[in-house]
């Protein structure tokens, strides 16, 4: 089976030097800082019209947790049909109840909504109070995906969890190990766990071009942007038997 890595771009630019590098797929977002939320249609049009990759596009309408009230989820509903006009691969969303389980009938309706995209429940997975049920709960909303680092801040933390969710799986889906993804822990991370799909920003920062900077301000102008070098290893080691 093909090992798959996605790569998680938060601008334009990102998104072409990580298909240019690489990258099997795009998770399509903007705002590292904040985890990543929806991007602007503007992105959305130009990453669609200018990257042949499959793209996934993250649906987060703001920052902190999962717990949507109904305006916010009606802005996740537009956003789909959005994608959906525009031809994108899938989504990824997730929404959680205040007690920390999976909010089955608000997902099941967005996965019957995105078909025949795709649809992977993103990380607010880790976030749930029973990962095994939550599984069990997501697989019966139809998603095609969970993306976890196994319910801690990484995937090489979380390999034991990430290796379990694997096998309580059985192929009713595909676990997808993120978080802290990077080629000097990928090869071990895929050889514990089973996992043949992986997550990583390969973030590296780019400083601002600006030739004049206010100094009063006190601004962080550094860009997010990937590393092509470090996509190539990650790829280069997941070819390996």
């Amino acid at each position: 089976m093909k090992n798959i890595l996605e790569l998680a771009v938060f601008n334009i630019q990102s998104a072409l030097a990580a298909a240019a590098g690489g990258a099997d797929r795009i998770e399509l977002c903007e705002n590292y800082a904040n985890g990543g939320t929806t991007p602007s249609y503007g992105i959305l049009k130009t990453a669609r019209n200018k990257i042949s990759v499959p793209i996934f596009v993250m649906l987060c309408p703001r920052a902190g947790d999962f717990l949507y009230s109904n305006e916010e989820f009606e802005v996740i509903k537009k956003d789909i049909l959005i994608c959906k006009k525009l031809n994108f691969d899938g989504i990824v969303c997730g929404i959680l109840k205040v007690d920390g389980s999976i909010d089955v009938p608000r997902v099941s309706e967005l996965v019957q909504l995105a078909y025949p995209m795709e649809f992977t429940f993103h990380r607010a997975f880790d976030r749930c109070k029973d990962p095994l049920k939550a599984m069990e709960d997501i697989i019966d909303c139809g998603c095609n995906r969970i993306l976890t680092s196994g319910q801690v801040p990484n995937a090489l933390g979380g390999k034991r969890t990430i290796k379990q969710l694997i096998q309580k799986a059985n192929n009713r889906i595909t676990i997808v190990a993120g978080g802290g993804i990077r080629s000097n822990n990928i090869a071990e991370i895929k050889q514990f766990t089973g996992a043949t799909e992986f997550h990583s920003s390969a973030k590296k920062i780019v400083a601002s071009k600006m030739q004049f900077i206010n100094p009063k301000m006190k601004d962080d102008l550094n860009q997010t942007s990937v590393d092509v070098e470090e996509i190539k290893k990650m790829k280069k080691l997941l070819s390996k038997k």
